[in-house]
């Protein structure tokens, strides 16, 4: 009988195991990567480009632009309209950029002069 009770305790840990494991891989994979602006990457009028689009929290934006070039700033909803950089806003700058999506509303926009105002700046609202 303990043999049998031993077998039968190994087959709930495997259970145990193979269930977490499932549980891990399903979460990843949920989680998608959007490249902002397409194939054109994250550059001027990508204004537009979350329309039509679902995103879930987790998600992740990929924003792919030259080093230099451009830069990421996530901002709060005034920084998004005022296309202003508010004090202590995380900024990305490597190009290749990828940030985890927050619930509720994402707003970004490239500080440098001129580019908010032509377009470069999504707002993603996040299920």
């Amino acid at each position: 009988m303990s043999g049998q009770g031993r077998s039968s305790a190994m087959k709930m840990k495997v259970v145990l195991v193979l269930c977490i494991v499932v549980l891990i891989q399903t979460e990843v994979a949920h989680a998608a990567v959007y490249n902002v602006g397409g194939s054109g990457g994250w550059t001027f009028n990508t204004v537009g480009w979350p329309k039509g689009k679902r995103f879930s929290a987790g998600d992740i934006l990929a924003f792919n632009y030259p080093s230099g070039a451009h830069n990421v700033v996530a901002v709060n909803k005034d920084g998004y309209n005022k296309c202003s950089t508010p004090s202590g806003a995380k900024v990305y700058n490597k190009g290749g950029d990828k940030v985890k999506l927050a619930k509720g509303q994402n707003y970004f926009i490239c500080n440098f002069p001129g580019h908010c105002e032509s377009g470069m700046k999504i707002s993603v609202f996040v299920m």
